[in-house]
């Protein structure tokens, strides 16, 4: 017995130095990984119609290619349409109206500022910061290309495998199957809530968002839409990283109606939606408090980067899950377990040599 006890605390400190050596193998491209899953989380459903029709290889290929498109469009966009402006601040001719927005600073201030070099200045600032130079583009560029290779992959043979590849986490649950059933379920819901949660919230706000720049007369709006599609991941301060800057620009310009409107409604309409209709549509599912969820998104941004907008709730809300079920499971432990009898409760016991007249048969109904 001792000896068998011993080989179990030798295969655990074994399994162990194997997964802290996992651990640092995979560590550089984690959050590729990760992406991977939550990638193929959200297409697998499309990928289950698709399969039956065009088969596993045509549906997890198209799959993809849909998924490219629709996030890589977006941000090229954004690139594009950001280059192109600053060019046309370069050459004075912006949609932003440099020359009558410097007069007005210098009306308020009485200081001449050169808007012009400073924004073409703080865009490379801005690249020195998040990319080191021209270098850390060329570097991040590789980076980036080698991680999006990884992810196509991962994501095809998670979505060709994914059922194969759950079964096999199934069986290796220590747990009974009823727990492990209840816990995958409980899995399930908290990353729909966390990923459908923040697309949802993120597409609502920026297309609210957008109007409202629409209402307030700012220049090419559907531009600044996309650009709070992407920010509005971020909550609390995505959107607002938007529609604020842009009714302080109002108000210098001297429009004050409009930047008025354009504050009061950010503050309000947009607000609200990442107020109340985020918590609530990732609460829904996952139910997690809108605090938790909070700290999540910001502590998985900070580890994992962009990923970790959708890994750091997933994470909590598998802890929730698993401590959810390790609860119900004592629960209907202590429920079933059979209650101590008191020696007062104890049921009287007939006399020595008496017996119980036999119970008299029921008669039988005229109607049987």
């Amino acid at each position: 017995m001792e000896a068998m006890r011993d080989n179990e605390r030798a295969l655990f400190v074994l399994l162990a130095v194997i997964a802290a050596l996992a651990l640092v193998i995979v560590r550089p491209v984690l959050q590729y990984v990760l992406l991977s899953i939550v990638l193929a989380y959200v297409l697998y459903p499309a990928h289950r119609r698709l399969e039956p029709v065009i088969g596993s290889f045509a549906s997890a290929i198209t799959l993809i290619a849909a998924a490219l498109v629709a996030i890589i469009v977006p941000i090229a966009y954004v690139a594009y349409a950001f280059t192109d402006d600053l060019r046309q601040a370069a050459s004075g001719d912006s949609f932003i109206e440099l020359p009558r927005l410097e007069r007005r600073i210098q009306e308020l201030t009485g200081q001449n500022v050169d808007l012009v070099s400073s924004i073409s200045g703080l865009s490379e600032r801005l690249v020195d910061v998040f990319f080191g130079g021209i270098t850390g583009v060329l570097s991040t560029t590789l980076e980036f290309t080698f991680g999006i290779a990884m992810v196509l992959f991962l994501v095809f043979y998670l979505l060709r495998d994914g059922e194969e590849f759950v079964a096999w986490l199934r069986e290796l649950s220590p747990l009974p199957d009823a727990d492990t059933e209840r816990l995958f379920e409980k899995v399930n819901k908290t990353m729909w809530g966390a990923v459908m949660g923040h697309s949802f919230a993120a597409l609502v706000q920026s297309i609210v968002a957008g109007v409202g720049l629409w209402l307030a007369g700012i220049s090419n709006p559907l531009f600044w839409t996309v650009v709070m599609a992407i920010l509005a991941f971020l909550p609390l301060i995505g959107a607002f990283l938007v529609w604020a800057p842009a009714a302080v620009y109002l108000f210098v310009l001297g429009e004050t109606i409009p930047a008025v409107f354009l504050f009061v409604y950010g503050l309000t309409v947009v607000s609200l939606i990442d107020y109340y209709a985020r918590p609530l549509v990732i609460d829904k599912s996952a139910r997690l408090n809108p605090g938790i969820i909070l700290v999540s998104v910001f502590g998985g941004i900070y580890t994992l980067g962009f990923v970790g907008l959708f890994v750091g709730p997933i994470v909590i809300g598998v802890l929730v899950a698993t401590l959810e079920t390790l609860k119900e499971k004592k629960t209907e432990t202590v429920e079933g377990s059979t209650p101590q009898t008191s020696v007062d409760d104890e049921p009287e016991m007939p006399e020595a040599g008496r017996s119980e007249p036999p119970s008299e048969p029921a008669s039988e109904s005229p109607n049987d």
